[in-house]
């Protein structure tokens, strides 16, 4: 946990992202990233210069095969942190797949699912947005972006929503994603699995084994994706200028 409570504090300080008297909502999805950011923040609130307050919103998508038991463990684990917990009841899953019958579903149940976060958070009094994003994610999503859409692009360390007044934070940018299923799986947290169809078969899958295809021919692929994308004087990504 120490690895990653150390890279979490570095992304912190270096974007800015918590100031005294935030009220942080993480965004629970139940995965292991999810999770862990959830625990990671949890004890770096024990030792954060700036005090903040921590809770917890899980859009739950009205998926049949969601298993009860895993939520309730989810629950479990926020209240033995001293984490308030709120499950928002939606049915973005019946609208995407039985309504639309969405053929790639993805990027609407992004948005949809961050609407209802972004509602909750103004319907309980308004706060900063906690996303688990990791360092593989970033590096998928600048690919991505360059393959589909034919531009250099990718998600920012912080943002500001305007239609919504919420702010946004991704404190686990600079954690690869093998250290964190390490830490999840050597700490025994509580996941929920995803019964979602398109599981393990969208779009960001596809390119996720494309990096590892082109890592075992070049090792370093994925550290100077990296690299090129946290230091944008390289390559223009001005929304990661510190």
């Amino acid at each position: 946990m120490q690895k990653i409570l150390s890279a979490m504090r570095r992304a912190i300080q270096d974007y800015k992202m918590i100031a005294d008297g935030d009220r942080i909502f993480v965004g629970l999805s139940g995965g292991k990233d999810s999770v862990l950011l959830l625990n990671a923040l949890a004890a770096y609130r024990r030792f954060s210069p700036e005090r903040f307050t921590l809770e917890a919103v899980t859009i739950d998508m009205g998926l049949k095969d969601t298993k009860s038991e895993e939520m309730a463990a989810l629950s479990a684990n926020c209240a033995s942190l001293d984490v308030p917990h709120h499950i928002i009841k939606t049915d973005i899953a019946e609208i995407i797949f039985e309504a639309r019958k969405e053929s790639n579903p993805c990027s609407l149940c992004a948005k949809m699912r961050r609407g209802a976060l972004n509602s909750a958070i103004n319907d309980l009094g308004g706060g900063k947005l906690a996303l688990g994003h990791n360092a593989d994610d970033v590096a998928e999503t600048m690919l991505m972006s360059l393959l589909y859409e034919g531009r250099f692009s990718c998600f920012a360390p912080t943002a500001y929503m305007d239609k919504t007044g919420v702010s946004l934070i991704r404190p686990f940018i600079y954690i690869e994603e093998c250290d964190i299923f390490s830490t999840v799986k050597r700490l025994e947290l509580p996941i929920v699995n995803n019964p979602c169809p398109m599981n393990h078969v969208s779009k960001r899958e596809y390119v996720k084994d494309l990096i590892k295809y082109i890592s075992k021919d070049i090792p370093f692929a994925k550290d100077r994706i990296l690299g090129a994308i946290y230091h944008p004087e390289r390559s223009g990504f001005d929304s990661w200028k510190k």
